[in-house]
């Protein structure tokens, strides 16, 4: 993985004009069920905010390729776990954990909203609570209003740890 996260870095530095499209690509792996696990889009992604701050790259469009990015990859996951469900649930790795359906379902009555934005910060459930949400058949303006809010800021946090750090460091 730490291989496919250099090798990316170096396509983006050494393509800049390409740098807006793959960080799209990254956060939407990021944040698509199964993709998440093949993808280091998280390194990836702090990496491409070190060469915002060293001046090779900007800001504000590479914010909005990852949260555009990551928006699209949420309701990717949201459509197949609404479209799927029970398919969905008989594979790997609900078909081994079958409580997890009813606990993601309190969960959702629980959190709601709240949970989907949550959900976006914390590494593992990243690309699993949208599969959740469309799973339990979360109210969709509901979900939406959540994933675009959480893509937002979740999208710069991930940028800025790099581009303070390179800032910094200059």
């Amino acid at each position: 993985m730490e291989a496919l996260a250099a090798d990316a870095l170096r396509l983006v530095r050494e393509n800049g004009d390409i740098a807006v499209p793959l960080t799209f690509l990254f956060a939407f792996c990021e944040s698509v069920a199964l993709f998440s696990f093949l993808v280091p889009a998280t390194v990836i992604l702090v990496g491409l905010g070190g060469l915002v701050g060293a001046g090779a790259l900007e800001f504000v469009p590479l914010w909005i390729a990852a949260a555009l990015g990551a928006i699209v990859g949420d309701a990717l996951s949201y459509w197949l776990g609404w479209r799927f469900k029970g398919r969905i649930v008989g594979l790997w790795p609900l078909s081994r954990r079958p409580e997890l359906l009813p606990k993601a379902e309190d969960f959702f009555r629980r959190w709601g909203i709240l949970g989907v934005f949550v959900g976006r910060f914390i590494g593992p459930m990243r690309a699993t609570v949208p599969l959740a949400a469309g799973l339990t058949a979360m109210p969709l303006l509901r979900f939406k209003l959540a994933t675009v809010a959480s893509a937002f800021v979740w999208s710069g946090v991930m940028l800025a740890p790099g581009t303070l750090g390179a800032a910094l460091l200059a």
